[in-house]
């Protein structure tokens, strides 16, 4: 028996819950707390161990309501020995725990489904450089209660993008000797060398420079890795629990925090038995041979004299409170700290900018007499929806054309029906893959799609808190590959550009070089694009028109063409980071209470249920972005 803590199969969900509206079913790389493959059986709940209910731990809070109001009903954990004698109620079996714990706590669950219900902030200032994750370690011995504390700390935090980092995903690849080993509970998994610690330095160090990471599931069962791994991405607060949390020295430099859970050793002795027999099949004999021989020696030599290098030390493990509310306090301060106004910064500074040349990465579509003439029918106010559809759907044809002519091309010599060469061009990247800023965003993918087949489609929400006036993260799906691939980040029009920013920052965090990055928009500010220049001065920045005012007191383009998103799909006004990053600002930056575009056009929402439906939902919905994604 081993040191190896609770883990489960990673089932692929995705959805999204906006001011309480789902928006999309598809899957998504995330982690379930509940057993989404468990057996539904009828029970006697009376047959279930009181003091096994009582160690049962979940992400969840006590009491959830589901997306109708009503109180779900709670189903209780069973042993995989407990009988169907006499049926009461309708429960899951819950099955064995086999491959270790890591994953991300952003979200909540309503049965089988994520909930996200809070946006990332800016974890980068107006130069585009990061801010660190806060970590915190929580180390102690086996059973002891580490992932318990973990938990507490999440629920009372209420912080949302916390990942949670097990050290159990980090054990070595065993040898065939060392396997055999393992399976007679002769092979120490509680001693230092049974940990990859080169890769598990490697994966904290890029979780707390906000980097996406890969991390690897191991068996318990079969003493191995599995073939796939699980993805990490975005955190303002990094969990990092194991046994030998603080027995490397580069570790302990990264993390924030570093907190011990100092338990009984015969509870945690009891624990270990009634997890290793119930949950992963074990007999008594070898679970007590095992600590006996490896666990408790392993605590008394490299476990408990790291006690020296803890903040805090927390008795009795998540039953603690005094101790949760002092980790959670001092948390919320550092990041109180560490707090960004991104989108003020970036007002501040419109002045400053103002007169700068624009840079060599700028792009602009030659101003011809057909060019003005599309953009003089999208910015009149009097264009009715479809012809405006029709007009701007041109404009986006032609964009893409321009920007796939700026790719780096080489040559290549083909052979003609007639016989002979001709010497021509190809894409030095094979791969070219958009991805959309939603709402509008979404519109250009239409485009894109018809002029490079191939092309591979990503999503990103970003929406402007009201209360804050500054753009959160509230999801992406990007492809797994993106890293070899040329991106286009696709977006209707640049204002202050903020959500550009944002955009760019994920792509880098999921290891895309700058210099393989450009930015689409029908229409920007310059301003817009001086503060995306400033901030990445390798990404390309490509528009069909530039607007050189930007209002200062509404922060809307001048004079350009009103908000994007609701004249395309027809619906009321509603200020979104998204949509012409149409959140009002005062004077100084300050957030007002005025909504919509000045010179847009008010469009009846009863348009959204006549002809076709183009609203979001329908548009992340449709079966189109199913037959894209399913390629990703």
């Amino acid at each position: 028996m081993s040191y190896e803590n609770n883990g489960k199969q990673v089932k692929e969900q995705n959805s999204i819950v906006i001011n309480g509206l789902n928006l999309s079913d598809e899957k998504y790389d995330t982690q379930s707390d509940s057993d989404i493959d468990d057996e539904t059986i009828l029970t006697d709940s009376s047959s279930i161990s009181p003091s096994t209910l009582k160690r049962r731990v979940s992400f969840l809070p006590n009491k959830q309501n589901d997306l109708n109001g009503k109180t779900p009903t709670i189903t209780l954990p069973t042993s995989p020995t407990t009988t169907t004698t006499t049926p009461v109620g309708k429960m899951r079996r819950r099955r064995l725990r086999r491959t270790s714990r890591s994953g991300d706590d952003r979200i909540s669950f309503r049965g089988r489904n994520p909930i996200y219900t809070a946006g990332r902030p800016a974890w980068y200032d107006a130069t585009g450089e990061i801010k660190e994750a806060f970590v915190i370690g929580i180390c102690g011995g086996s059973a002891s209660g580490k992932t318990t504390v973990a938990q507490r700390i999440v629920e009372k935090l209420n912080v949302p993008w916390v990942t949670l980092l097990s050290m159990d995903s980090f054990y070595k690849v065993l040898s065939d000797e060392q396997h055999e080993q393992a399976n007679a509970n002769n092979y120490n998994f509680d001693h230092p060398d049974a940990f990859d610690f080169d890769l598990l330095l490697e994966t904290l160090k890029n979780l707390k420079m906000g980097k996406q990471v890969e991390i690897p599931l191991y068996n318990f069962s079969t003493h191995a890795r599995e073939s796939h791994t699980k993805m990490l991405y975005g955190a303002n607060v990094v969990i990092f629990e194991g046994i030998m949390a603080f027995a490397s020295k580069e570790i302990l430099e990264i993390l924030d925090m570093k907190v011990f859970v100092d338990t009984d050793a015969d509870i945690r002795l009891a624990r270990r038995l009634e997890r290793d027999i119930t949950e992963r099949g074990r007999d008594i004999d070898g679970v007590i041979q095992q600590y006996t021989r490896f666990v408790k020696p392993s605590y008394d030599h490299y476990i408990a004299p790291t006690m020296i290098y803890a903040d805090l030390i927390v008795p009795r493990g998540g039953e603690n409170q005094i101790a949760i509310d002092l980790i959670v306090r001092h948390v919320n301060r550092e990041l109180q700290k560490r707090g960004i106004k991104v989108r003020n910064e970036l007002f501040n500074r419109l002045g400053l900018m103002r007169h700068l040349p624009m840079p060599d990465t700028f792009y602009l579509i030659e101003q011809t007499a057909q060019i003005k003439y599309l953009h003089t029918i999208i910015r009149n106010k009097l264009t009715g929806r479809d012809e405006f559809i029709f007009y701007s759907k041109r404009l986006m044809r032609v964009l893409i054309e321009y920007a796939l002519s700026l790719l780096p091309f080489e040559d290549v010599t083909v052979e003609t029906p007639q016989g002979s060469s001709y010497k021509g061009k190809k894409h030095v990247y094979a791969d070219v893959c958009g991805v959309s800023v939603v709402r509008a965003g979404e519109c250009l993918e239409p485009a894109l799609i018809e002029v490079y087949k191939d092309a591979k489609i990503g999503k990103i929400l970003i929406q402007t808190n009201q209360l804050t006036g500054e753009p959160e993260l509230h999801f992406l799906r990007l492809p797994r590959d993106i890293a070899d691939a040329y991106v286009f980040i696709l977006d209707a029009t640049i204002a202050t550009g903020a959500a550009a920013l944002m955009a760019i920052r994920v792509l880098l965090d999921h290891n895309v070089p700058e210099d393989k990055i450009a930015l689409l928009s029908l229409l920007v500010s310059k301003q817009g694009v001086q503060t995306v220049a400033y901030a990445f001065p390798k990404v390309k920045i490509i528009t069909t028109a530039c607007d050189t005012e930007l209002d200062e007191e509404t922060g809307f383009i001048c004079p350009g063409l009103g908000n994007f998103g609701d004249r395309y799909f027809g619906t009321d006004q509603i200020a979104s980071a998204s949509d012409n990053e149409d959140i009002i600002f005062g004077q100084g930056g300050n957030v007002s209470s005025q909504s919509g575009t000045p010179n847009s056009p008010q469009i009846s929402s009863k348009l959204n249920h006549t002809n076709r439906d183009l609203s979001p939902i329908a548009t992340l919905r449709s079966s189109e972005h199913e037959d894209v994604f399913s390629t990703i």
